[in-house]
C-alpha cells in the first residue's frame, strides 16, 4: 500500500505493528463501500462494471517497471509445489473440476504457463469485494493488496470474472470484461483459476 497510493486509490497506512498476540494495520478511510455491500449486492450490473474500470484504471495506473513485488505465474507454481511437497495444499475450496485433477495433476498442468497477453502491476486479490464503490456507482478505490505485484494481467482478470459468479450469480463475466476493455480469453482463465486454486 504504501508503494502503490502514489499513483492509485489504495488506504495509507498510518501505523502497523505485532506483539506475541498477532499483527495490526491501522489505514485511512477511503470513500465508497465494498462491491459486496447490500446496494451493491442489490445492483449487481452497477458493481461489476464498477469492478471492470477500477480493475483496468489500476492496471493501467501502476508503473510494472517500478514495481518491487512479483506475483508472475512461475514464482506462484514453484510455491505451490513447495506447499504440495510439504504436505500443506488444503483441497477443500476448490472447484469441482479441479479436485478431479488432483494435487499432482494440477501440479502438473499449471507447469505449462501460458505466454503473457500484457504484463501489468496485478492487485492480487481482485475479487468483488476488494473493490470500494463511491454512491455515484463508480469505483473509488481498492484495498487487501497483500499479493499485489506484476504478472499477466489474466491473472487478475480470471478471479475478477469468477468472482462475480460467486459474488452476483452466473451472467456477469462478460459485463466484466466489456468494462475492463478486453475479450474473453479462455485459456488463460482456465490456466489462472486453475493457479487461484492451488495458491
Amino acid at each position: 500500500m504504501n508503494w502503490a497510493v502514489a499513483y492509485t486509490p489504495v488506504p495509507s497506512v498510518l501505523g502497523r505493528g505485532a506483539d506475541s498476540k498477532g499483527s495490526w494495520l491501522v489505514t485511512a478511510a477511503l470513500p465508497g463501500h465494498s462491491a459486496v455491500s447490500p446496494r451493491w449486492l442489490a445492483d449487481p450490473r452497477t458493481a461489476v462494471i464498477a469492478i471492470g474500470e477500477g480493475l483496468r484504471a489500476m492496471h493501467d495506473a501502476l508503473p510494472v517497471t517500478d514495481c518491487p513485488f512479483s506475483w508472475m505465474a512461475q514464482d506462484r507454481v514453484a510455491a505451490a509445489q513447495r506447499a504440495a511437497d510439504a504436505g500443506r495444499l488444503d483441497t477443500s475450496d476448490w472447484a469441482p473440476e479441479h479436485l478431479e485433477l488432483g494435487i499432482e495433476g494440477a501440479i502438473a498442468q499449471v507447469q505449462n504457463i501460458p505466454q503473457a497477453d500484457k504484463l501489468v502491476v496485478c492487485h492480487g486479490d481482485a475479487c468483488a469485494p476488494n473493490t470500494l464503490i463511491a454512491g455515484s456507482g463508480r469505483w473509488s478505490g481498492h484495498v487487501d493488496l497483500g499479493d499485489l505485484g506484476v504478472a499477466d494481467r489474466w491473472a487478475d482478470l480470471a478471479i475478477a470474472t469468477w468472482s462475480t459468479e460467486w459474488n452476483y450469480g452466473p451472467g456477469w463475466e462478460q459485463a466484466l470484461l466489456d468494462a475492463y476493455g478486453v475479450k474473453p480469453d479462455a485459456e488463460r482463465t482456465r490456466y489462472y483459476r486453475l493457479l487461484w486454486d492451488l495458491g
